[in-house]
C-alpha cells in the first residue's frame, strides 16, 4: 500500500508543494491526486518562477504576451491563474467531498505588499474575484501588516493561507487574528461555515539559522541540539492549536459553525544533507494538520517512510529544548522575527524575476 495514503487515517492532509502547467498539462498532478492521495497544492513566487522558467507549456503565451501591450503584473498573472485555475479544477472533488474542509490551492498576493495591509486586501479580493473558484486559499505573509490584512479579508470572507510564520508567536497572532475576523463576520451578519484558513509553519530554514548559532556556539551541549529547533517548535505549535481552537477561547465560534485554523507544515524539504529526508514529516503526523511536500520530499515518503501518529510525543522534550536555547542566549522569537524579513525578501526577490521573465 502506498504509506501516503495512510497519513489520512491520522486526519492529515498531504498537499503538494509545486505547481506547474506540465504537472497539469502531462497529468502528473492528477496522478497524484488519485495515487497519493495529495489533496490540495500550494505555490509560492518561487515556485511559479521556476514552472516559467522551465516548462515548455508556457513558451507560446510568452510569446503572444510580449507582443501586446500589457503590463507586466498582468502578464504574470494572465499565465499563473489559467494553472491556479485549472488546479482548483482538478481538487475541486476533494473541496467537494470533504464540503470545504480541504482540496484548496495557494496563490500568493505580490511580496511588494507585504507591509502593506490596505492594498494587500484590494489585491486578495481582486485575485479571488479573477480566480473566481470556491477552493482558492490567497496567501498573505504573517508580517503584522500581513495579519492586519488577514483580518480583514476573514471578515469579508475570503480564505486564506498565511504564509511565512516561523515561531510560535507567528503562529499565537495568526489564530488570534483570524479569531478577530470570524467575529467580525458574525458581527456583521456574515457566515463562517464555509471560510478556510490555514497557517503555514516554516520549518527547514529555522533548523538551519539556529544550527549555525548552535555551531558558533561549539559547546558540547550546543551541538547536541542541532537539528531538533523546528520539529520541537511544531510541536509545540500544535499544543497551542489545541488550547485555543479545542477550549473555551474558540467555542462560541465553534457553535457558529466556524472552522479551526489548521497548522500547515512548510519548508519541508531538509536542507542539511547529513539530515534525514523525512525528518519534517515523520514527527509531525497527527489530526488536524496539514503537511505540503515538495516533490523530493513526497518521493522519499512514499519510498520509506513510516505512517503512525506521532505529533503528541515528545512534546515535555520539545519544552526542555526551547529552555536549553534560552539558556544558550538563543531567542526564537528574534529567530522568527529575522527568518521572516529573510523570507519576505526571498519572495520579493522571486517575483521580481518572475516578472522580468515576461516582460
Amino acid at each position: 500500500m502506498n504509506v501516503l495514503l495512510e497519513l489520512t487515517g491520522f486526519g492529515q492532509s498531504i498537499w503538494l508543494d509545486n505547481l506547474s502547467r506540465t504537472l497539469i498539462r502531462e497529468g502528473a498532478l492528477a496522478n497524484m491526486i488519485e495515487h497519493d492521495g495529495i489533496t490540495g497544492v500550494t505555490s509560492n513566487p518561487s515556485i511559479l518562477h521556476k514552472a516559467v522558467s522551465e516548462s515548455p507549456h508556457y513558451r507560446d503565451d510568452l510569446v503572444w504576451l510580449k507582443s501586446n501591450q500589457i503590463v507586466k503584473e498582468s502578464r504574470y498573472e494572465s499565465l499563473v491563474i489559467a494553472d491556479i485555475q485549472a488546479a482548483c479544477d482538478l481538487l475541486r472533488p476533494v473541496y467537494d467531498h470533504t464540503k470545504g474542509n480541504d482540496g484548496y490551492v495557494s496563490l500568493e498576493v505580490s511580496p511588494r505588499l507585504a507591509h502593506d495591509a490596505v492594498n494587500t486586501v484590494t489585491a486578495a479580493k481582486r485575485l479571488c474575484q479573477t480566480v473566481a473558484r470556491d477552493n482558492l486559499l490567497i496567501k498573505v505573509p504573517g508580517t503584522p501588516e500581513g495579519l492586519v490584512a488577514f483580518e480583514q479579508l476573514i471578515g469579508a470572507g475570503i480564505n486564506v493561507n498565511v504564509t511565512l510564520l516561523f515561531s510560535l508567536q507567528h503562529v499565537v497572532r495568526a489564530f488570534e487574528a483570524y479569531m478577530r475576523g470570524l467575529k467580525s463576520r458574525l458581527a456583521q451578519g456574515g457566515d463562517t461555515d464555509k471560510i478556510k484558513a490555514v497557517a503555514s509553519l516554516f520549518l527547514s530554514r529555522v533548523d538551519t539559522l539556529v544550527d549555525k548559532k548552535l555551531t558558533a556556539i561549539g559547546t558540547e551541549e550546543a551541538l547536541a541540539l542541532r537539528g531538533k529547533s523546528a520539529v520541537a517548535m511544531s510541536r509545540l505549535a500544535f499544543q497551542r492549536y489545541k488550547e485555543m481552537f479545542h477550549g473555551d477561547l474558540f467555542a462560541d465560534l465553534a457553535q457558529a459553525g466556524s472552522r479551526p485554523q489548521y497548522l500547515l507544515w512548510a519548508s519541508t524539504g531538509t536542507k542539511n544533507p547529513a539530515y534525514q529526508d523525512v525528518m519534517y514529516v515523520e514527527p509531525l503526523i497527527g489530526p488536524e494538520t496539514i503537511n505540503t511536500l515538495p516533490d523530493s520530499t513526497l518521493d522519499a515518503f512514499r519510498d520509506h517512510g513510516i505512517p503512525r501518529l506521532t505529533i503528541e510525543e515528545g512534546v515535555p522534550e520539545a519544552m526542555q529544548h526551547f529552555l536549553h536555547l534560552e539558556k544558550l542566549g538563543i531567542n526564537m522569537q528574534a529567530v522568527g522575527d529575522q527568518l521572516q524579513t529573510e523570507g519576505v525578501k526571498l519572495f520579493d526577490d522571486a517575483y521580481t524575476k518572475l516578472l522580468e521573465l515576461v516582460a
